[in-house]
């Protein structure tokens, strides 16, 4: 069984950037047609998708976020990171890495129990 956890500090100040990163166990982050994305959701809203690094290395960005983040991988600790850009408190949000198979479809298999980002002064 896929288990992920996230890691990153859970204050960050606005116009720094946000740096979360995602441990994988039980399946290596290279294993085909695995999919490995990043999700959050603000206060009182739904989920957003952020993005995703495929199992080959491609990324996939949310449009409406692709100039603020970057997502990489560190196979040899079979991690996923993601860095999100120029923060505001509008950032602030449960951050979850979740995993899929099989392409970008937002049907996801595993997630991780979410770490929660404030942003403030």
């Amino acid at each position: 069984q896929v288990q992920l956890q996230e890691s990153g500090p859970g204050l960050v100040k606005p116009s720094q950037t946000l740096s979360l990163t995602c441990t994988v166990s039980g399946d290596s982050i290279t294993t085909n047609y695995f999919y490995w994305n990043w999700i959050r959701q603000p206060p009182g809203k739904g989920p957003e998708w952020m993005g995703a690094i495929g199992y080959s290395g491609n990324t996939y960005y949310s449009p409406s976020l692709k100039s603020r983040t970057s997502i990489s991988r560190d196979t040899s600790k079979n991690q996923f990171t993601l860095q999100l850009s120029s923060v505001t408190p509008e950032d602030t949000a449960m951050y979850y890495c979740a995993s899929e198979q099989e392409g970008i479809t937002g049907t996801y298999d595993y997630w991780g129990q979410g770490t929660q980002v404030v942003v403030s002064s």
